[in-house]
C-alpha cells in the first residue's frame, strides 16, 4: 500500500512540474499540449489514490486538450460536458460516491468551457482560477498531497502571469 501511494505521489510530482511549464506558455496551443501531458500524469496520480472523479476529469481534460489543438467548437464542448455529466451520474447514483465529487466535476466542466471556448491565454487564466480553487478543495478532501500542491502551484502561476500581463498592459499606456 505504501509503495502504491509513493508511486501515486511521484506521478503527482511529475504532473506538477509539467503543468508549471504549461501555465508559463504564452501561446495557447503550446499550453494545451504541455497541459495534456501533465493532466495525464495527474489522472494516473488520482486513479492510484482511488479518487475516481478527479482521475476521470483529468483523463478527459488531457484528451480534450489534445483534440482542442485542432478542433474547437460548441459541439465539442457539449460532448465533453455530457461525458462529464454521465460519469458524475454513474459515480453519484451507481457507485454512490459522496458529495465531494461535485467539486471535481464542477472544476472539470469549467475547464472544458474555458479551454475550448476561449482563445486568449489571459482569458483562459482568469477562467481557470475558479476551476483550480474547486480542484484544490477536492484534492485536500481526498488527501492528495501533490494534487493539492498541483492546484496551489497552478493558482500561483496563474496569479503571477495575470499580474505580469497587467503590468505589461500598464507599461504600454
Amino acid at each position: 500500500m505504501f509503495s502504491e501511494s509513493l508511486v501515486a505521489e511521484a506521478f503527482g510530482a511529475l504532473a506538477l512540474i509539467i503543468n508549471f511549464i504549461g501555465y508559463r506558455q504564452n501561446r495557447v496551443n503550446h499550453y494545451r499540449l504541455i497541459s495534456a501531458l501533465g493532466l495525464a500524469c495527474l489522472s494516473t496520480h488520482f486513479f492510484l489514490l482511488g479518487a475516481m472523479a478527479a482521475g476521470v476529469g483529468c483523463s478527459l481534460a488531457s484528451l480534450r486538450n489534445i483534440i482542442a489543438l485542432w478542433h474547437r467548437s460548441l459541439m465539442l464542448v457539449v460532448v465533453f460536458v455530457v461525458i462529464h455529466l454521465l460519469f458524475f451520474a454513474y459515480e453519484w447514483w451507481v457507485l454512490q460516491h459522496d458529495w465531494r465529487i461535485i467539486l471535481a466535476y464542477a472544476s472539470a466542466i469549467i475547464f472544458v468551457l474555458g479551454s475550448i471556448l476561449l482563445q486568449r491565454t489571459h482569458h483562459i487564466r482568469q477562467w481557470f482560477i475558479l476551476a483550480e480553487g474547486l480542484g484544490l478543495a477536492y484534492a485536500v478532501s481526498v488527501g492528495s498531497v501533490f494534487g493539492s500542491i498541483f492546484n496551489i502551484s497552478n493558482l500561483t502561476s496563474i496569479s503571477i502571469k495575470l499580474y505580469q500581463d497587467r503590468a505589461n498592459d500598464k507599461s504600454r499606456i
